[in-house]
């Protein structure tokens, strides 16, 4: 089990964008079958998948929010990013990131098995506010 390490600004104006970054310390990010997935915890519901990019690139998006969002990764600094742009009240939020391994290969839908996660990040709280 890792602890992933979560950085990025807590306050976003609207109309602006969130970016998040997702470091793994004692882990690759290319490790075979792995993929690290962004998720936030709206008040009073419970976990939504924002995205993921797999250990060998591929990306998923939620679709309600694939129009705004993309997740990209750094090799050499073994971390990803999330950018939402065009964020509105809505958008505030506790963000995760997290760690999961598929079994054989990766399909975006094993995002939604809390059984395949073994390691999250800390959250970080973004909040949208002029």
């Amino acid at each position: 089990q890792l602890r992933l390490q979560q950085s990025g600004a807590g306050l976003v104006e609207p109309s602006q964008a969130l970016s998040l970054t997702c470091a793994v310390p004692g882990a690759t990010i290319t490790s075979e079958f792995y993929f690290w997935c962004c998720s936030r915890l709206p008040p009073g519901k419970g976990t939504e998948v924002i995205g993921a990019i797999s250990y060998s690139g591929s990306t998923y998006y939620r679709p309600s929010l694939k129009r705004r969002t993309s997740i990209s990764r750094d090799t050499s600094k073994n971390q990803s990013t999330l950018q939402v742009k065009s964020v509105t009240f809505d958008d505030t939020d506790v963000y995760y990131c997290g760690r999961g391994r598929s079994e054989d290969g990766w399909e975006g839908h094993e995002c939604y098995d809390n059984h395949k996660y073994d390691s999250w990040g800390q959250g970080t709280q973004v909040t949208v506010s002029p």
